[in-house]
């Protein structure tokens, strides 16, 4: 079966264990960074399908790949806490449990 996408560093690991065999190579920085948002998007699609039981890991899984992107990019916790607060500042939180319904003209 072909993949094609980003994987952890211990999978091609267990998936030997598990004896089989698997195809791997290193992407290039863009390559990454591109594989990344991927992954991304992945990961918050699980997040978003998981059952009340399994969110605490898949919440884990988005976290791991938001500090892999922040890695690439040079960017740190404090930098994203900041523009966090700043957003917030701005635009609020979700404390109020909001929905949108319309907008009227």
């Amino acid at each position: 079966m072909e993949y094609n996408k980003l994987i952890r560093d211990h999978i091609p690991a267990i998936i030997s264990q598990s004896g089989r065999q698997c195809r791997t190579e290193t992407m290039n920085e863009a390559e990454f960074r591109q594989a990344l948002r991927a992954k991304l998007v992945e990961e918050a699609q699980e997040v978003h399908a998981a059952p009340p039981a399994e969110l605490l890991t898949e919440l884990a899984d988005v976290l791991e790949v938001l500090d892999a992107l922040m890695q690439t990019h040079n960017i740190t916790v404090a930098d994203v806490r900041a523009a966090q607060h700043q957003r917030r500042q701005e635009r609020g939180g979700f404390t109020k449990q909001l929905r949108l319904l319309e907008v009227l003209p």
